[in-house]
């Protein structure tokens, strides 16, 4: 959801509480959350210029998705592949505002501001410390970190001022053996609306089965932020059900696509909490796209709706590597109907706007699979926008990987989220690796 601009009369520069640089309309410290309304007004020399305010976890992640075309494998030459049919793909539509169909995610249009790294604080930072000197001092329990009074509830709103509390997605790293991810708040937004989740099982042959899910809350949407952790725990706890009961991976990557759009479908029912927070919620459901990688019993599967993607990434980086994905926007529509070339769609202020998603106001759920067998081994790169915007193509992808990432991919996840937040940041970023080996050179392979 689009944040409104609010104004307040004061001139401050920086937070009283943490020293974050402030600009003109600030309610709250985008940093920390300080209350600013209730610090006196400085001189008035010191101008302001206005700024957007967010308010209850109403804006996302800009992330293209799965485009109308039929399927490819890469974008780049890769002849090692045997691929099935991916799914047919539809054009959903239904959605009020851009071309029907479409739902505006553009990485510029929520109204974020750049967070500048703190000078001096003069408090503890509520997201990088335990707790508050105010939570000791009352034996534990946590206060509002922009009014220093209310009590805050177990949804993370302060009881006394109803401020929403910085929140512990911000960064998050997991690694699982050989599969690991990072997801960062990036350098604009105000919170994390990205998720993930990783996993390992086995086949009922014994063998091993990596699962990587990465979602990216869609930012006209409301609530975006548990729309994406909500389709990533789905598909995840659906494919931990189904690859050890020796469903075909594919078929079960599918059907954990579904299991994600019914979780994401039931926040739109959610009247509680979401109306007392966000009383639009009934026009604008909760969104979210998803990709996810399989690596079992020889196969590589990839399945996505949206506009986050999947790259192969060859150990030998003398063979080519390869986009497995296709985005479901503009842009990629443009590109699919010979109307714009790729450069050209990529360039308009059209292109993030989605065609496909996770929600319960999707006109319909078509969710994208394939199925690949390498003959040779290599890394998966699973990931949302707030990282393929500085690293478009295949052949830029690769060059962002660490040579030695299959071997420590949470590190490499790390470096790749680094690329990121080095290109600018405007993003939410989030990124899985998943190695794929081979256990002995397949035909064809060198």
């Amino acid at each position: 959801m689009k944040m409104s601009r609010m104004h307040q009369e004061t001139a401050l520069s920086r937070c009283p509480n943490c020293e974050e640089p402030l600009e003109s309309g600030d309610l709250f410290c985008g940093a920390c959350g300080y209350d600013l309304s209730v610090v006196p007004a400085p001189p008035e020399d010191r101008p302001t210029v206005a700024i957007t305010v967010p308010v209850t976890g109403a804006h996302g992640t800009g992330a293209p998705v799965a485009g109308p075309g039929g399927h490819t494998a890469a974008d780049s030459g890769s002849a090692e592949w045997s691929a099935a049919p991916a799914a047919d793909r539809s054009e959903p539509s239904g959605q009020a505002g851009p071309p029907a169909g479409v739902r505006s995610d553009s990485p510029g249009g929520s109204g974020d501001f750049e967070l500048a790294a703190p000078a001096a604080p003069v408090a503890p930072d509520p997201r990088t410390t335990g707790a508050a000197p105010e939570q000791e001092r009352t034996g534990g329990t946590k206060l509002c970190v922009a009014c220093r009074a209310g009590r805050v509830d177990t949804d993370g709103y302060c009881e006394n001022c109803g401020h929403a509390q910085p929140r512990e997605r911000d960064h998050m790293e997991q690694e699982l053996g050989s599969v690991a991810a990072v997801s960062d708040r990036g350098l604009r937004h105000h919170r994390n609306e990205d998720s993930f989740a990783v996993s390992t099982t086995a086949l009922p042959d014994g063998s091993p089965a990596v699962v990587a899910i990465v979602c990216d809350g869609v930012s006209s949407a409301s609530r975006p932020d548990e729309a994406s952790a909500a389709a990533a725990t789905a598909a995840n706890e659906a494919l931990l059900e189904s690859l050890p009961r020796g469903a075909h991976p594919q078929q079960a990557m599918h059907d954990a696509i579904v299991a994600a759009a019914e979780s994401v479908n039931a926040l739109a029912h959610d009247d509680g909490r979401a109306m007392e927070h966000d009383p639009h919620h009934h026009t604008n459901a909760p969104a979210c796209t998803l990709v996810g990688a399989i690596s079992a019993g020889g196969l590589l599967v990839v399945g996505w709706i949206g506009d986050s993607r999947a790259y192969w990434v060859p150990d030998d980086r003398t063979h080519p590597p390869a986009r497995l994905t296709e985005d479901d926007s503009w842009a990629a529509q443009m590109v699919a109907a010979g109307l714009m070339t790729e450069a050209e769609a990529y360039a308009d202020e059209r292109a993030h706007a989605i065609t496909g998603w996770l929600g319960a106001d999707a006109y319909e759920l078509e969710p994208h699979t394939a199925s690949f067998k390498p003959d040779r081994p290599g890394l998966v790169v699973v990931c949302t926008d707030g990282l393929w915007n500085y690293a478009e193509s295949a052949a830029e992808m690769a060059a962002a990987v660490p040579a030695d990432a299959h071997e420590r991919p949470l590190h490499g996840a790390q470096v790749l989220v680094g690329h990121a937040l080095d290109g600018g940041g405007h993003d939410n970023v989030t990124v899985a690796l998943l190695p794929f080996a081979v256990p002995s050179p397949g035909a064809g392979s060198a």
